[in-house]
This record gives structure tokens, sequence and C-alpha cells, in this order.
């Protein structure tokens, strides 16, 4: 394996030095013909210190206005998961309520937000900043989020984005352990801009259209910006698209649900000790069932026959979403006053509201020992029951299963609306001491992040269990129709208002911010000036989720959950060294020390020191060499300390049941299990929540890289212009808060009877099935990942026929590695997509490469979106053909992958400029790759384009 990873390396080095990658560092901005070492003071992020001399110290990536509008996306969160460095995030391909439940870490399932994942460390673990100030995290309406959902950052008011890919708890704290993306928002705007889009998928759905207003202006004293934008984008059904109408691509309802429409009714007769496996005859309403006849798997004469999973399972897929409805709404603005020469107050404000939607398949009821809570496991389903065909009382006694899937109810959809509102105002200014200028500021925000999620299609498990039992109760309870789940299309509108009602949960993050800082030379060294920076940081968190009162009573028949309410404290001080150690003097040789270090106090478990090192050595005007150390941490959020209690449903395959067993023989027996018994069901609801004992995250990191411009190839008729910049990087996590992966502490469980494994597993005393998985947060895992960005830009001589630029950007990761307490390696690694309770892939290889072309008013840009192949297990699919067993038997290998986008523009001088703008993303249809193991539609949203075609776009830009 390490020789696969130097050699990709060395491949992508070599062609490096031949083509070109965005230079998109912020030291790359400057334009062709320009030098790069002229700069002025700066503020750059990766360091509080404004001088020019740091702008190159830590690499960091600007994606400038242009490279955004180059995209053609019209999501702040789409644009930032293109970059390279960037791992699986929640995005609008994410239909994830009700399928995934509430993770471990309190979160919820971040339903249609977006959000941005660094180094493939997580999204907790990428700190999100706005014009250098924390933004509020999301709240799903299903939890307490921990990460920044990037939709609730209008795309109109953004002039740039740097993302620092490299620790910095030393000067921004908790969260920014994999790096820090800064949203810098337009703030110099002369006149209006009017900006219109639309595109479509070639498919002929997934509209997106939206509308951009932005109005500005300046005086002497004063100036001012307007932004407000309207975006809507439109849904895609699984249906609409060849490769998501079945559960798993090429299976048909081989990997579908048990729980089918017409039900299946697992039981022991006690009339003759048979035991059952029968499902309804299809086109039947109220199917007769004939008493002693044989068990199955014997035919049978009446209205049932014995459930056949290859004939009788259900395609959910049809239900799902490729890519939910979400329409977004914003309102910015900001205005700055000059008090003085010396002195400026500021104001921003802003208002969005994100409207969305998830769709699932009909939500199933099960019912019997095992199921999920105790109304369901202990059923009563008398005899006497008008629409029980059995002529037995149904109970936890003999009663193995019962499923069924109401389709008559619809598909469950869940309907988020989520408003976010922020408010920050302070002074800023420069004094002089001596001859020395010093910068200052001082300032206040504050945000709240709140969603209200409508769930329709649910049901209330007691009333079901009400209008099954005894019907004299059920006469006696208002609204209650006694229920018939016992064939086709037996459930009626009146029993359907009965055990449906409209589930609503609400969430909310709240986030307070006061900072001062100030920066300056101290005093003069032979080598230069020592530079400071300190400063003071004071913020709280507030967060709660408030499901619906029935489901906090244990009366939702899904996934369970109970309120998460929290609050904490953080002050802070940090300091920042520059020292310059070699000068001008010395031959051109210039090399600085950077030091910071940051003191963080919490009111839930006490004080943390983290330090940074860096040193920057331009040997020459044209070379520059970095290397940082530093250490960082991040606090265990609000739904991790707090989560009371929640479950996910997990795909797991039972090491002891079916053709496993034999494998595991011995052990398998010692748990209980004898052999012949199959697993029910791949989904397995898994038990989760928060630890009030958790500590913080630690971490390691370094860095080392050169950015080199060689002024041999400057001016030439080989080139104007070329950047290559190269850096390797390396991330350890110790203590890392985590759940331990069900798959895994289940295998250990089987293989091991250790009782650190199999304490929170239980199996129902009849089935054998796995009935309770407590698989709670701690600090255990290990995280190990180290890689290299390889990047370049290529500006060539302007010609006859235009000027052109190639960027090329690339991301190699040679490592990634988690390791529980134990030492017991956790699935996901380099080269392989792991899919649960969510997809998560990390390539080994990622690439952007782009050409561009101008010509007086006509500009166009081709732009190549390589991911590199991965594997993943074939879970429930081994077996089956659409299973590779590639590399070996039993996984399936993604094979690599390349996107390409094309776009034209036209700018025409129309009142202040009019520019005209189409283009194509995937403009050859390129399908993604299938992918067995991930939980819906056969891809992964989080890393790929969706299936069935291109995207084509059309933008208009009115300046006036």
């Amino acid at each position: 394996m390490k020789a696969l990873r130097h050699d990709a390396l060395a491949k992508a080095v070599q062609l490096s030095l031949v083509l070109a990658t965005p230079g998109l560092a912020a030291a790359q901005d400057a334009e062709p013909g320009t030098s790069a070492r002229q700069l002025d003071i700066v503020t750059v992020t990766g360091s509080r210190i404004r001088r020019a001399e740091v702008e190159t110290q830590v690499p960091v990536q600007t994606i400038t206005r242009e490279d955004i509008e180059r995209t053609g996306l019209s999501s702040l969160g789409d644009v930032i998961q293109e970059i390279t460095g960037a791992g699986s995030g929640f995005n609008r391909t994410r239909n994830a309520s009700g399928n995934d439940g509430f993770p471990a870490d309190g979160g919820g399932t971040g339903a249609g937000a977006t959000t941005v994942n660094l180094r493939h460390l997580g999204t907790k673990r990428t700190l999100v900043l706005v014009d250098g100030m924390r933004w509020v995290n999301e709240s799903s309406a299903s939890g307490v989020g921990a990460a920044v959902d990037l939709n609730t950052i209008p795309l109109a008011v953004v002039e740039r984005i740097e993302v620092l890919e490299d620790g910095a708890s030393s000067l921004y704290g908790s969260d920014a352990i994999a790096g820090v993306v800064n949203v810098i928002t337009r703030r110099k705007f002369d006149g209006a801009q009017l900006s219109l889009n639309y595109g479509q998928y070639t498919a002929g759905d997934g509209r997106d259209a939206g509308v951009d207003i932005a109005w500005g202006g300046a005086n002497e004293r004063a100036s001012w910006f307007l932004g407000a934008s309207v975006q809507d984008q439109r849904g895609v059904k699984s249906s609409d698209r060849d490769r998501t109408r079945e559960p798993v691509y090429g299976t048909g309802v081989e990997l579908g649900s048990s729980r089918t429409p017409g039900g299946r009714f697992v039981f022991t007769d006690p009339r003759n000790g048979e035991t059952y496996d029968l499902t309804s005859n299809a086109g039947l309403g109220n199917p007769v069932y004939v008493p002693g006849q044989p068990g199955c798997p014997a035919p049978r004469s009446d209205g049932f026959h014995c459930f056949d999973f290859a004939t009788d399972a259900f395609n959910y897929a049809p239900y799902n979403l490729v890519i939910t409805p979400n329409r977004r709404a914003g309102l910015f603005g900001q205005v700055r006053i000059d008090l003085s020469e010396n002195a400026s107050w500021y104001a921003k404000a802003l208002l969005n509201r994100r409207e969305s939607t998830n769709q699932a398949a009909p939500e199933p009821i099960d019912l019997g020992p095992g199921s999920g809570t105790d109304y369901a496991s202990n059923v009563v389903i008398p005899a006497n029951h008008p629409f029980n065909p059995f002529g037995i009382q149904l109970d936890a006694s003999n009663i193995q299963t019962i499923r069924r899937r109401p389709v008559e109810g619809g598909p469950r959809v869940f309907e988020q609306n989520v408003d976010t509102a922020y408010l920050g105002t302070g002074v800023e200014g420069a004094f002089d001491v001596g001859e020395r200028r010093w910068s200052w500021d001082a300032n206040v925000a504050y945000s709240i992040n709140r969603a209200k999620q409508d769930n329709f299609g649910s049901y209330n498990i007691r009333n079901i269990v009400t209008a099954l039992g005894d019907p004299s109760i059920c006469a006696a309870t208002p609204g209650c129709t006694p229920l018939d789940i016992f064939g086709f299309g037996t459930i009626t509108q009146e029993m359907l208002a009965y055990i449906s009602p409209t589930f609503r949960d609400r969430s909310e993050n709240r986030l307070g911010v006061f900072s001062a800082n100030v920066t300056g030379d101290l005093f003069d060294m032979p080598d230069g000036p020592l530079s400071f920076a300190t400063g003071y940081e004071f913020r709280r968190y507030e967060g709660s989720y408030d499901p619906d009162p029935a489901t906090v009573r244990g009366e939702y028949n899904g996934v369970p959950s109970l309120p998460t309410a929290g609050a904490y404290n953080v002050n802070e001080l940090y300091v920042e060294f520059n020292v310059p150690l070699l000068g001008p003097a010395h031959g051109g040789t210039k090399l600085d020390f950077n030091v910071a270090g940051r003191y963080s106090r919490y009111s839930t478990f006490g004080s943390e020191f983290v330090p940074k090192y860096g040193l920057r050595w331009q040997i020459a005007d044209e070379l520059v060499l970095r290397t940082t150390f530093a250490e960082g941490f991040r606090a265990p959020t609000i739904g991790e300390l707090y989560g009371l209690g929640t479950r996910f449903d997990a795909n797991i395959v039972d090491p002891c049941l079916g053709a496993n067993w034999a494998a595991n023989a011995a052990n398998c027996t010692v748990l209980g299990v004898p052999a012949g018994v199959n697993q029910f069901d791949p989904q397995i609801g898994v038990e989760t929540g928060g630890n009030t004992a958790l500590q913080p995250e630690h971490s390691r990191s370094f860095s080392a890289g050169f950015v080199w411009t060689p002024s041999i190839l400057e001016n030439t008729a080989f080139a104007q212009r070329v950047d290559l910049e190269a850096t390797f990087y390396r991330h350890t996590i110790e203590g890392a808060i985590a759940a331990p992966d069900p798959q895994t502490q289940l295998d250990l469980c089987v293989a091991t009877l250790d009782p650190q494994y199999c304490s929170g597993i239980t199996r129902n005393a009849s089935t054998r099935q796995i009935e309770t998985f407590d698989n709670r947060l701690a600090n255990f895992n290990v995280i190990k990942t180290d890689g290299w960005d390889v990047d370049l830009t290529w500006a060539l001589p302007e010609t006859s026929v235009g000027t052109f630029r190639v960027l090329w950007q690339n991301t190699i990761v040679g490592r990634y590695e988690a390791e529980g307490a134990d030492g017991s390696r956790q699935p996901l690694e380099v080269g392989r997509l792991v899919s649960d309770p969510v997809t998560r892939s990390i390539p080994q290889w990622t690439s952007n490469a782009i050409l561009e072309w101008r010509r007086g008013p006509w500009n166009a840009s081709w732009t190549a979106r390589h991911i590199g192949e991965l594997v993943e297990s074939c879970g429930d699919a081994t077996g089956l053909p659409a299973c590779q067993d590639t590399p070996v038997v039993g996984q399936n290998r993604l094979g690599a992958t390349t996107f390409h986008d094309v776009q034209v523009g036209y700018k025409a001088d129309w009142l202040r400029g009019l520019q005209l703008t189409a283009g194509v993303n995937n403009v050859f249809g390129k399908d993604p790759p299938v992918c067995l193991s991930c939980n819906l539609n056969s891809f992964d949203g989080s890393t790929y384009d969706i299936p069935g075609g291109g995207f084509w776009y059309l933008r208009a830009d009115l300046r006036f």
C-alpha cells in the first residue's frame, strides 16, 4: 500500500510539472505579469498579524468571485465541497430524514443542510468563519447541530472564500483541527447589480432558478452594501432515474424490504405448535386464512403464502429523492462609518430562510418482541378483533414479528423551515506607538439558527396498538377505529386519521461572541521588526432540541428521540509573535519564526492551552519554504454532552445468523444462537446518546511545503507566469469523540465474547435476533491522516486568438486510519467507501483541472473534476451479480471517475456592463459508479454528481 501511495504522489508531481494547477492560495492572487513580492499590509486567514510577510506562511486557498461563478453552482456549500481537500458532507443529495435516524452526537441528520468536511476529519472539526467571526451552527429540527449549514449564507453576498487547510486552534480556538473556512462578504460595491440564473438537468428536471440584487456605495465618511437573494432548487425523484429505481441498482427487489404492503406475519399457532412465515396473496384485500395447514415452506391453499424475500420484498426506492427541494431567501447588509481619521464603526445584519423537503418510503409498522418501543413489543391482537384472520390471540408469547408497509398513507414527508438571524457590530482603528502603527478592533455579534420540521406520513404506535387491541376499548376511545393490517389496501382514511398525526419537531442554536484584538510591531530587531497580535474572546453557546410531545411520550412509531438542552461559556486569550531571524541583508534570504498560543477556559470541562509554531524561509524572491506544527483541540458539543438518548437504524450483517453461523459456530452457540436462524432484517436499531463526562479531543498537526514562482519562466515564449505550490500535511487526533462502528462492535463481540463489546448487545429469547444495541459516545478513537496538496497555475503568453491560463489542483491522501481504544481498526481508510450511518469515502487522489480562455469581451473555461477509485464492501449484495468481487471476494470497486464542465461568457458594454454566461456541468452525462452499500439511490451523492445526465445553466449579470 505504501508503494502505491508513493507512486500516485510521484505521478501527480510529475504531471504538475508539465501541466498547471489552480493557484488558489492567497499568495497566487496577483494578475499575470504582476509581482507577488510587492505586497501591502494584509489580514490573512491563519494569522492575526497584519503583515505581508505572514501571507505565505500557511497554506491558504482563496476562492475568488470569479472562481465561484465559473462553477455554475448556486450554493456556497456546493462550491466548497468541490475543492480537492474536502471530504464527504451533507448536501442537496442527502435525503436523510427518517432513514438515518439520529446520530450519536445528538446533532440530528442535518436534513436540507450543506456542510464542509476538510481533510476527511468530519464536519465538526472544520471551523467556519464569516469575516473572521464564528458563524452559528445549524439546527436540523432533529438535534442540536455541531456544524455550520453553509446554506445559511447566501452565495450572492460572498466576495471570496479563504480556506486554511491546517490546524489553527491556537488562533481560533475549538473546532479548527482540520482547518478553517473564512467567508469574506462583499464590502465595497459601487452602484447596483441584478443577477438572474436558471438551470436544470438534461433529463428536464431539477430546475434551479434564482435572482440576486446588490446595491452599494460610498462617500467621504461611509460605505454601505445591501444584498438580497432568492434561490429555488426543485427536487429530483428517485423514480425518474434508471439508476435509482431499485434499492440497489441491478438487484431488483432482492435487497428490498421485508416490510411489505401485504404484511408479513411470523407467529406460532398454539393449536398445532406450527410456526408460520406468511404474507398475503397479491390482489386480495382481506385474505382468508385456513388453520391447520402445515407451516412454511409448504404451499398453502388459502389467501396467504409462505414469505419469499426474492419475490415478496418491497421496492422502497421509487419513493425517495435524488435531489431534495431547497428554497432559500436571504437579506444581508453592512455599513461602515469613519468616526475619525483613525477609527471607524461598522454594523452588519443577515436574515436567511431555508425551506427544504425530504421524502422517504411509507413508514413501516413493526410489531412483536424487539420492535423498538414498549407499545409495539407488547402488542395484543385478540382473537375477536374484527380484522384478525388467524382466529387466535397474537401477542408477545407467539409473535416473532409482524410487519406491514401501509402504502395507503403515502410516503413520509419531512418539511423543514430554518431561519437564521445575525447581527454584528464593532469598532476598529489604528494608533501610533512612536513611529510604529498598531491596529485594533472590538466586536460583538449574536446569531440564532432556528428550525421547525413537520413530519407527515408517520404513525402513532400507541394508537396503532389501541386500534389493534380489544374492540371494546377502541370503541370507548375517542377517534379510534379498528385497524386492518392483514392484506393489501385494507387501511382506510378513517383508520389513517386516528393513527397518523402530524409530528412537529423544533430545535435551535444560539451563539453570542465578543472579541477584542490588537496587532502591531513591538520593536526593531537586527533583521526586522518583532510583530505581535493578542486578543480576548468570549463565547456563549445555547442549544435545544424539542421533539413532538408524542415522541417524548414514546408514541412515535419511527426512530425515537428525547429532548436535548444545554449551554456553556468560553473565555479565551491568545497571543502571536512573528520573529525575524534573517533579513534582506543576508543575500536576499529572509527567515521568520512564528509562534502563537491560546488559553481557553470552558464552563463544561475546564481549561486548555494549545501552541503553534511556524517557519517561513524566503530563500530567494521566487522561492518560499514553510513549515508549521500545531496542537489543537475540539470541545464536546451540546449534543455530545447532553443528548439524552436517540436511535438510528444501521445496516448490520449478523455473524451468528444465516450462512455466517458456520464460521462462528462455537461463539454463536455460547451467545445462545443455534444454527439455521436467518436474519429478519439487516436494519438493526442502535441506541445512542450523549455523555457529560466527555473530554476535549486533542490533535497534532504538521505541514511543510513551498511556494515557487520560477523567474526563468516569467514573460517567456513558454509562459507569462508559473506558480507551483506543494504542501505535505499530517493530522493526528487522540481521544476522538465517537461511538464504535456498530458492525465492528458486533464482529468483535462474536469473535472475542469480550464484555466490553457484548455488554450492550442483547438478543430476543425466542427469535435470537438482536433486540437492543447500545452504542454510546466516548473519548476512545485515534485518527491519523496525511497527504499532499500540489497546485500549479500556468499563465500562457498572449496570442492572436486570446490569452490562456491552466489551473490544476491535486490532493493525494497518503493515509487515513481510525482506531478504537483497543486498537481495533475502524472501516474507513484511504480508497474505501463506508456507509453506516452516513456515506463517507476517501479517494486517494482528487483533482480539479481548469483551462481558461479570454479574448476581448469573450471568455470560456473547461473544467475536469477527477475522483480516484474506491472500494466498498458488497454487504447484503455479496453473492449477487451486482457485486464485482473485485479486488477480492465480497468487495465492489467504484472506478475512477472524471466529470467535465464547460462554460462560455460574453460581456457587453451596456449600462455599467452586462455579463451573459452559459454552461453545462457534467457535459458528457457521466454517471457515477454504482454503490452497493450506500443508504439510498445506489450512489454516493457526497462525492459524485447525480446519475442521469448533465446540468445546463444560464446567467445574466447587469451592473448599473
